[in-house]
């Protein structure tokens, strides 16, 4: 298989604290091939493609998923299966906050997914939900505990 590389280099001015300019390398490997014509192209998605993946692993790591936790190999793979249930979990947040109003809603009333996942643990520990609708309405627009009667017939 013939491969094209592609290196850019961007240099930045020096700070007050640092004077020196700062260069940064980036590098890709691809089976397209790169011209002129097509090299700037390459390059910006190249970028962005790389800024994409590092706000995903930022959003895994920092927003609540604890993807930097080792669970170590455990038994049958663990490791593995936390993983993959902590990338559906993101997975399933993602189409929520695309598709899904009263989701996206709630996630607007709290700010942050974390402080939602918060109210959402609250909520469910005190009251019984009927439906995802009922949930994110009670994390909008407030929610009133009911005593329950324990059935004793």
């Amino acid at each position: 298989m013939k491969v094209d590389f592609l290196e850019y280099h961007e240099t930045k001015p020096g700070t007050k604290k640092n004077p020196e300019p700062r260069t940064t390398r980036f590098a890709w490997v691809t089976d397209i091939g790169i011209n002129r014509d097509n090299m700037m192209k390459i390059m910006r998605a190249g970028r962005a493609r790389w800024r994409i993946e590092n706000e995903t692993f930022n959003t895994l790591k920092n927003q609540g998923y604890h993807f930097e936790h080792n669970f170590g190999q455990g038994q049958k793979h663990l490791c593995a299966v936390f993983a993959s249930v902590m990338l559906l979990a993101f997975l399933t947040d993602q189409v929520e906050m695309r598709c899904y109003g009263p989701f996206g809603a709630a996630l607007e009333k709290m700010r942050r997914l974390k402080y939602l996942r918060n109210k959402v643990r609250g909520i469910f520990q005190e009251l019984i939900i009927l439906s995802w609708e009922t949930l994110y309405a009670g994390v909008v627009y407030g929610h009133k505990a009911v005593l329950l009667e324990p059935d004793t017939s």
